[in-house]
């Protein structure tokens, strides 16, 4: 019973994060790329704020899985490494802990040009 309301949160949280992008893409004059930049960029002002880690610990993959998790993970990342290394953790922190998305990324993205035949639509 658990599992299936640890989904259901994370469905739900989910859920207001895609209405939110969904209600920027259709009244707005903002384009796609605005709005994942400031879903990034929210993900860590909202994470320096102390606002992201409670929505994350009610959520789960809900909260992390969306573009301001991104954003919690490079924050979380940049905190974690000025607490260990001062100052310099600061350049180097967002980079380590969300290595594994960017590469995961990078990787995939390759292997989908490989698989398809990218170009514009015409």
């Amino acid at each position: 019973m658990d599992l299936l309301f640890d989904c259901l949160k994370a469905f739900f949280v989910g859920g207001v994060i895609c209405l939110i992008g969904q209600i920027l893409t259709d009244y707005t004059k903002l384009t796609p790329a605005r709005i994942l930049v400031s879903f990034v960029v929210a993900g860590v002002i909202l994470t320096a704020l102390g606002i992201y880690g409670p929505i994350v610990e009610f959520g789960g993959a809900g909260a992390t899985v969306p573009l301001t998790g991104f954003g919690y993970s490079l924050a979380k990342g940049v905190e974690e490494a000025v607490n260990e290394h001062g100052i310099i953790g600061a350049f180097s922190g967002g980079l380590t802990a969300t290595a594994a998305g960017i590469t995961a990324s990078i990787f995939f993205g390759y292997l989908m040009a490989l698989i398809f035949k990218p170009g514009d639509k015409s």
